[in-house]
This record gives C-alpha cells, sequence and structure tokens, in this order.
C-alpha cells in the first residue's frame, strides 16, 4: 500500500489532551488515516509524543523500545487512588518528613534492575479490562509487579513536600508508581503533581514541534525520516539484485553476529523495512514498506 507521507513527528504535548487527540490533530493535517503514537502520555503529563505516520506506523514497537527521559514532581505526605491529581487527593495527619539525604539513600533501591507494580489507574489489562476501568467503577485491581529499568533516577529538588525528580527509564514504567513507591520506603506516602515527558530516545522535547502549531504545511515540514524510528537498530545496505529478493520475500543470509533485527537499507540510504531472523538463522524483510509485509 502506497501512502501520501511517511515518517515520524515527535509532537511537544500540552497538559489537559490525550495522545489521541494528538494524533487525530496529525492525522487530519497529514490528509490521512494511518496514523498513530508511539507510547501513551496521560492528559495531565506534557511533552513528547512521538507520532508515526504512513509506513512508519508498522514501526510503533521500535519507537516502544527507547528509553523514556521525564521531569516530574512529587507531593509528599499525600496519597490517592490514582496516585496523581486525577482522583481526590487524602492527607496524612502526621505525616513523616523525610531528610534530603534519606530520600538520596532511599532512591538508590530504585535505581537499575527493579519490580515495579503498575497503577491502579492505568491502561494494564486486568481479566481483558483495562484497569482504570475497573478501579473507576470501585472493583479491586489486582497487578502483578513487572521488571522495569531505571537508567537514572536524580533527585532535582526538594522542600517539603514537594520533591522534583529526573527520570531516564525503560518502556512500561510508570513514573506515578515510582513516586508512590519510593516514598512508601521512607515510611510516607506521595502524589505526583506533574510530569513532562523531556525526551523518548533521541525525539527530544526541545526538538519537537507543538501541538497548536500543526497545520498541513507544517505537518508535512516536520516529518522525520522513518530510519529515525529506528536509529537504535544496527543496519545493513541491501545490493540491487538482494534487496529484489528481499523485497519478494526472499531469505537473506547475514553473519552469525547479526542480532536478530537489522534495519534494510537500499544503496541510497532509504529505509526498505526490517530484516528479522528466522529460526533457519536466515533473515525475511518484515516489514517491507515497498510491498505488504
Amino acid at each position: 500500500m502506497r501512502f501520501p507521507f511517511t515518517g515520524v513527528i515527535p509532537i511537544d504535548k500540552p497538559v489537559g489532551v490525550s495522545s489521541r487527540h494528538v494524533v487525530d490533530v496529525v492525522a487530519r493535517a497529514l490528509g490521512m488515516k494511518s496514523v498513530g503514537h508511539a507510547g501513551t502520555l496521560d492528559p495531565l503529563a506534557s511533552g513528547v509524543v512521538v507520532v508515526c505516520a504512513g509506513h512508519a506506523t508498522k514501526l510503533v514497537d521500535y519507537v516502544h523500545e527507547m528509553p523514556k527521559h521525564y521531569a516530574a514532581t512529587f507531593l509528599l505526605g499525600r496519597s490517592s487512588p490514582s496516585d496523581d491529581f486525577e482522583t481526590p487527593i487524602e492527607e496524612e495527619a502526621d505525616p513523616v518528613r523525610p531528610s534530603a539525604a534519606e530520600i538520596e539513600v532511599a532512591a538508590g533501591a530504585f535505581r537499575g534492575d527493579i519490580l515495579q507494580r503498575p497503577c491502579d489507574y492505568s491502561a494494564v489489562h486486568v481479566d481483558g479490562k483495562r484497569a482504570y476501568r475497573l478501579a473507576r467503577k470501585g472493583r479491586p485491581v489486582v497487578l502483578e509487579s513487572k521488571p522495569v529499568r531505571i537508567e537514572r533516577l536524580a533527585i532535582t529538588s526538594y522542600d517539603w513536600p514537594r520533591l522534583a525528580v529526573e527520570i531516564e527509564c525503560s518502556s512500561g514504567t510508570f513514573v506515578r508508581a515510582l513516586g508512590r513507591d519510593l516514598a512508601e520506603s521512607l515510611g510516607t506516602k506521595a502524589v505526583m503533581e506533574s510530569l513532562v515527558r523531556t525526551a523518548v530516545g533521541p525525539f527530544a522535547c526541545a526538538a519537537s514541534i507543538g501541538l497548536d502549531a500543526i497545520t498541513p504545511d507544517s505537518a508535512r515540514a516536520s516529518l522525520l525520516p522513518a530510519a529515525t524510528a529506528i536509529a537504535h537498530l544496527p543496519s545493513v545496505v541491501l545490493g540491487e539484485h538482494v534487496l529484489a529478493s528481499a523485497i519478494r520475500g526472499g531469505l537473506v543470509p547475514l553473519s552469525e553476529e547479526t542480532p536478530p533485527a537489522v534495519a534494510a537499507l537500499d544503496v541510497s540510504g532509504q529505509l526498505i523495512g526490517i530484516l528479522k531472523q528466522l529460526e533457519s538463522g536466515s533473515y525475511r524483510l518484515r516489514p517491507n514498506f515497498l510491498g505488504e509485509g
């Protein structure tokens, strides 16, 4: 299938709108339906939402693999069912007031590979239903902890009750839950006051286009090559004959040291698709931007 436009647009989402709304705005500006986002950002949060258009929608999962960067503030001594300001806040009567040094020591346990229980008010599926739908109806939500990686957790300021942090983490990390768990380890509670996603991989907030600046002309001008969505993958250039065979579904032999997924480029440097390793050890082009894969 051919699309009028293919590429990636990093959008600086404002507070108060959903990621779905961001996609709708870009889709209308480009005049096409094949548009999606690579990672939901809650309406109460702002920052980078990576929008993929055309063939680049097939690369959303690869963007999900990229590390996420956040700046967040939490209010200690408070809690809410949603771990943020979406639901009513309850203040502790006599909260523990940890020192900056105590917070720094406690933060050490939340760096690296950790197990994290998702927030009850989240899009995680529970028996086929979204957890937040069950939580809003007052039904019990039981969520299993899952592994995530916190590459960086830096305390940037602290003035009780406000705690500000910067975080670099893997996909699937709940920043709200990180504040919740850090506070609990200190004998208190926390709600997330604000959240800004400052970057997704190479897509930085400072280089993103504001949602209110999206027009047909600016959307087209802001489209980055689809290859930016898989910048973290190794790549291989396929010669004319090998490329022609790969496009028809033929197998591509690569060296034994090659990773399971490789970006396939033509001799001009254009992204053709992703070579994925089969059980046989050979590779096949999936997705194939020039075919149906």
